[in-house]
C-alpha cells in the first residue's frame, strides 16, 4: 500500500513530535509557507473562475454558504447535550467546525492530483465563502441573535483576517491578470507540492503539541473530532452530488465540510468570545480532526464520492 508523499511528510512530523525530536523549523518559514499556500490556492482558483464563470457558480455558492452556516447548528447540540460543555465553549468549538481548514483542502487537492481525479477548478472560491458564515453563527449561538457583528474589531477580524485577504486577493489577481499570470506560475504552481510538504511537516509537530491538551475533556473531544468530520463530510458529499459536481468536486466539498478551522476562527473567537477556552477548540480541530482527515478522512470521502457517482450511473 502506497501513501502520498505529501501525507508522509505529515506522518514524519507526527513521529518526530511524539519522539520529542527538536527539528530546527523556523517560525518565519512556517508563516511564509502559510502565506504562499493561501496565495497559490487563490491564484489557481481565480484563473479557473475567469475561465469558467457562469450563473451556475452563483447558485452553487449560495448553497455552499448555507451549508457552512448549518454545520455549527449541527455541532452545537452535540457539544452541549452529549459533551456537557457550557454554551460559550460549545459555540466556539461549533464555529471552528463550521469553517474550513485550508491545509486540509490543499492536501485533498494534492491527493486528487496524484490519483488523476479531476475536479472543478473554481473550488478555492468555496473555501473563501466557507470561512465567514460559521463565525457569525457561532457568535449568535453564544450571545443571541442581537449580538451580530456589533464589534468593529470582530468585523475586522472576521472579514479582513489575513487568510481571507490573501485568498480573496489571490482570486482577484488570478481572475484579472489574464495571460500575465504565466510569469509567476513557475513559483506559485510548480513549487506548490514541495511547499505543502514542508508545511505538513510543521503541522505534524504542532499536532503532537495539541494532543497534550486533551486531558479532562479528552475522550469526548476525541470522539467528536472524528464523528463530526464524518457527519459533515457525508453531508458535503450528498450536497456535492446534488449540485452535479464531478467525483473530485464531491470529494472536495466533503473535505471542506469535514475540516475545521485553526487559523481564521481562533483569531475571531479571541475577539468575540475571549472567555472561551481556546485550548479545547484547537485540541479538537488541530489535534484530532486535522490528522484524522489527512490520514483517513480524505480517502474515505473519495471512496464515497466514487460510490455516489457509480450509483448514479448504474442501471
Amino acid at each position: 500500500m502506497q501513501l502520498d508523499a505529501v501525507v508522509l511528510f505529515f506522518v514524519l512530523g507526527l513521529v518526530a513530535g511524539v519522539l520529542k525530536v527538536r527539528l530546527p523549523f523556523p517560525t518565519g518559514l512556517y508563516q511564509s509557507l502559510t502565506l504562499f499556500l493561501l496565495l497559490a490556492i487563490g491564484l489557481k482558483g481565480g484563473a479557473a473562475l475567469a475561465e469558467h464563470a457562469s450563473s451556475r457558480i452563483i447558485w452553487q455558492s449560495l448553497l455552499v454558504i448555507g451549508f457552512g452556516a448549518a454545520l455549527p447548528l449541527l455541532a452545537f447540540p452535540l457539544l452541549r447535550q452529549i459533551g456537557g460543555l457550557d454554551k460559550i465553549n460549545a459555540a466556539a468549538i461549533a464555529a471552528h467546525y463550521g469553517s474550513v481548514s485550508v491545509a486540509t483542502y490543499a492536501v485533498a487537492v494534492a491527493v486528487l492530483d496524484a490519483a488523476g481525479v479531476t475536479y472543478e477548478a473554481y473550488f478555492p472560491l468555496f473555501v473563501v465563502l466557507l470561512e465567514i458564515p460559521a463565525i457569525i453563527v457561532g457568535l449568535v449561538l453564544a450571545r443571541g441573535l442581537s449580538a451580530g457583528l456589533a464589534s468593529r474589531e470582530l468585523a475586522h477580524e472576521t472579514l479582513l483576517s489575513p487568510g481571507i485577504v490573501l485568498m480573496v486577493g489571490g482570486l482577484l489577481i488570478g481572475a484579472f491578470s489574464g495571460g500575465s499570470l504565466i510569469k509567476i506560475t513557475p513559483f506559485f504552481m510548480d513549487l506548490f507540492q514541495g511547499a505543502l510538504a514542508l508545511f505538513l511537516l510543521k503541522m505534524g509537530l504542532i499536532t503532537t503539541e495539541q494532543l497534550s491538551a486533551l486531558k479532562q475533556d479528552g475522550p469526548f473531544l476525541a470522539a467528536f473530532g472524528v464523528f463530526m468530520p464524518l457527519l459533515a463530510g457525508g453531508l458535503g458529499s450528498l450536497l456535492g452530488h446534488g449540485l452535479g459536481l464531478s467525483v473530485g468536486g464531491v470529494t472536495l466539498l466533503a473535505v471542506l465540510g469535514a475540516s475545521a478551522s485553526y487559523i481564521a476562527v481562533p483569531a475571531a473567537m479571541r475577539v468575540a468570545l475571549p472567555q472561551a477556552n481556546a485550548t479545547l477548540s484547537m485540541a479538537a480541530s488541530l489535534g484530532i480532526t486535522f490528522p484524522f482527515n489527512v490520514l483517513a478522512g480524505i480517502p474515505l470521502y473519495l471512496l464515497l464520492a466514487q460510490w455516489l457517482q457509480g450509483s448514479a450511473v448504474s442501471p
